[in-house]
């Protein structure tokens, strides 16, 4: 009999104004117990009474077996709101979007190489010039270096002031009038400065000619340099022509550093005109002996070592 009230008593467990759940998992040990003395002493159990030991939700009166014996976590926070970690990878949230950021990073390295590579091949050649400029490649000469620097070709204000005499000589098989257009400068050392010489061909012809050029005394020459010079080089004049050849030169300062030329007052620079000829490579030269070409530059005291075909030819005729 109890048996049956109590599969009576059941639908009341399945009532709507009970939780969702089921009986067993929603009720707790006390109201099945008042369930069974309720049947046993042939009651009826009122919605009232059940409804105020049904757990409402928000308070559960029960805890999880695992959770007792310490603190509850704290919920973990969700993935939208959370920022990721300094230094971690971008996740994507799909494959097309990661190889999106991919191409877009290739695009841009690839944009820069290209970019770099450009700019470095406008700059080759203003590069190249300066590196043979610098380093005298290629046959170029070297600009900015030793006495010729910029800082270098200032006047020494508070030293003694150096003449310079000119002087000027021609060949006799040179139908040339030669001669200064000063007799003198004075100069400071470190100071530039600019000088005339005037050139005419008395002759009906038009003739080349080469000048050589010597510094005395010798202990000066180190220190006297030629910016613009018009010796060593072919100038032609034709019949009757005259011209100006223009001499800029300085004294290096480095002069007053040198016990030798300290007491230095005066310097004679001469230039000498010859006839050119062309040599067996092609080259213009004076048209004179050897002998004569190094006495014009000032080595008529030194012995001077035989051409490259003169040797040849001698070591031919010993030969033979």
């Amino acid at each position: 009999m109890n048996h049956l009230r109590a599969a009576f008593l059941r639908p009341v467990c399945r009532a709507h104004s009970l939780p969702s759940t089921s009986c067993g998992g929603a009720f707790s040990g006390q109201t099945f117990r008042g369930l069974h003395w309720a049947a046993r002493a042939g009651g009826r159990v009122s919605t009232h009474s059940l409804r105020r030991d049904v757990p409402r939700p928000g308070r559960t009166s029960w805890r999880n077996a695992s959770t007792e014996s310490g603190p509850t976590p704290s919920p973990r926070p969700s993935s939208s709101s959370s920022t990721p970690p300094h230094g971690s990878r971008p996740r994507f949230k799909t494959r097309e979007e990661m190889y999106a950021a991919r191409n877009r990073s290739l695009l841009m390295y690839t944009t820069a190489v290209i970019i770099v590579g450009v700019g470095v091949t406008y700059a080759a050649v203003p590069l190249y010039r300066m590196f043979c400029a610098a380093t005298g490649f290629a046959g170029t000469p070297k600009v900015g270096m030793g006495k010729f620097e910029a800082d270098r070709l200032v006047p020494v204000e508070n030293a003694k002031r150096i003449k310079v005499h000119f002087n000027a000589d021609t060949s006799d098989a040179l139908p040339w009038q030669f001669t200064p257009q000063q007799k003198f400068v004075s100069v400071l050392p470190g100071e530039t400065s600019l000088a005339f010489y005037k050139a005419k061909n008395k002759s009906d012809k038009d003739i080349i000619g080469i000048a050589t050029y010597n510094v005395t005394p010798d202990r000066i020459a180190p220190y006297f340099a030629k910016v613009e010079c018009f010796c060593f080089e072919e100038q032609k004049l034709l019949a009757g022509e005259e011209v100006d050849m223009p001499l800029l030169f300085f004294i290096d300062r480095d002069v007053l550093d040198d016990p030798a030329c300290r007491n230095l007052d005066d310097i004679v620079l001469s230039y000498t005109f010859f006839r050119a000829r062309r040599n067996a490579q092609g080259h213009l030269e004076p048209d004179a002996s050897d002998e004569v070409v190094q006495a014009s530059q000032g080595f008529s005291g030194y012995e001077i070592a035989p051409k490259a075909e003169d040797r040849a030819k001698s070591e031919k005729a010993s030969s033979s």
